[in-house]
């Protein structure tokens, strides 16, 4: 089992795509590390020999910042703008969405599931 950042990467599937299992590394970057380290990119994770994976974890660790240091770094950016007060700050507090997307008929994935606001109970007719 290759282990890389932390992260188990499944087996069968292609270097490239094995890759991106890894929190702070897309598709591009995936395709750059096997550029640089000269790993064919329909090569299958358990094809590869352990230089190749020790290679793969050493570029990684020198070259990018993933896993916990990653989500570290963005829960404090996050956490920064929250206590500055500013106005994307206070959309992060209320759990709105902060990118200027419209909440009035849409943002259900930000805002959490829909909440039944009771409505008024009607009195029959008088007659």
């Amino acid at each position: 089992m290759a282990r890389i950042a932390g992260v188990n990467i499944p087996q069968n599937k292609v270097v490239r795509i094995a890759l991106t299992y890894i929190h702070g590394i897309g598709s591009f970057n995936s395709k750059i590390i096997c550029e640089k380290l000269n790993i064919p990119f329909n090569k299958r994770v358990n094809a590869l020999s352990e230089e190749e994976v020790l290679k793969i974890r050493e570029y990684i660790d020198q070259n990018y910042k993933v896993e916990g240091d990653l989500r570290r770094q963005v829960s404090m950016n996050i956490k920064r703008l929250v206590d500055l007060a500013s106005y994307r700050g206070s959309r992060h507090k209320k759990k709105l969405p902060v990118r200027g997307q419209r909440t009035h008929c849409n943002a259900r994935t930000r805002k959490g599931k829909a909440i039944a606001i009771a409505g008024k109970k009607l009195t029959p007719l008088k007659k």
